[in-house]
Formats: structure tokens, sequence, C-alpha cells
């Protein structure tokens, strides 16, 4: 589950999910309701991102996907398949190639986070400058 909570010139995605791995997915989803394109030629893009830290490679990620929405014409719609592993992401995305919003100019380090509570499962929060 993901909602967004407004701020001046910025979105706050917050996530809640059973596991770190659909942290990603999720967040891949609120991304891709960013985006608001409603279809074109089918696309498969491999992506690979890593990072120190588990929140640092959610910016990761959610960068990637701002560079290939923005470079390619990348609408994602889903995660084909997903390695999460010893500060590394290994995804393959399925999606399309569109006309999607460019909204979103960068995420922020600005209240980052990503923690497992062990009564609710994995927590996110990011912010994207738009």
């Amino acid at each position: 589950m993901f909602r967004w909570a407004e701020h001046t010139a910025e979105l706050e995605l917050q996530i809640e999910a059973s596991s770190e791995a659909a942290v990603f997915e999720e967040a891949l989803i609120a991304f891709a309701e960013l985006l608001g394109d409603g279809g074109g030629d089918p696309m498969t893009r491999e992506l690979e991102v890593e990072a120190e830290e588990s929140s640092m490679l959610l910016v990761e990620w959610l960068s990637e996907l701002v560079y290939l929405s923005e470079a390619e014409q990348f609408v994602p719609a889903q995660i084909a398949s997903l390695e999460l592993a010893n500060g590394r992401l290994r995804a393959t995305l399925e999606g399309h190639r569109g006309e999607p919003r460019h909204l979103v100019k960068a995420v922020t380090l600005h209240r980052l986070a990503l923690w497992q509570d062990e009564a609710a499962g994995w927590h996110a929060r990011v912010v994207l400058d738009v």
C-alpha cells in the first residue's frame, strides 16, 4: 500500500509493505501512477542499482525510473523479476513506450527512511522534487 502526502513543490511517498522487496514494487506502482500514460509499444528494461544502505537503494531505484521515463519515454507497468541482496537490486521491468508526464525532477534525501516494524511489516518514506 502506498499514499502520497503533499509538500510545497514536493511529493512525499509513504509505503507500507509485507517485505523489503514489496517496498520497491510499491514504489514502482506509485511512480507509474504519477506518469499517467495510457499505453504504447511494449518494452522491457533490465535495471540494476547499488547502494550501501537500503534507503539509498530506494533512492537509486526511483532515480533510475525517473531517468528511463525521461530518456526513453518508458512507462513501467510491472516487475517481471526482482532480486534484492547485499546492497544490490536487479530487476526486469515490463511496460511500454509512451508520453509520460515529466513531473518528477529528482528524488531527494529529505525525510528519507526505510525500516522494518516487526509487528506491521516494512515502511518507507521518500520525497520527490516536482
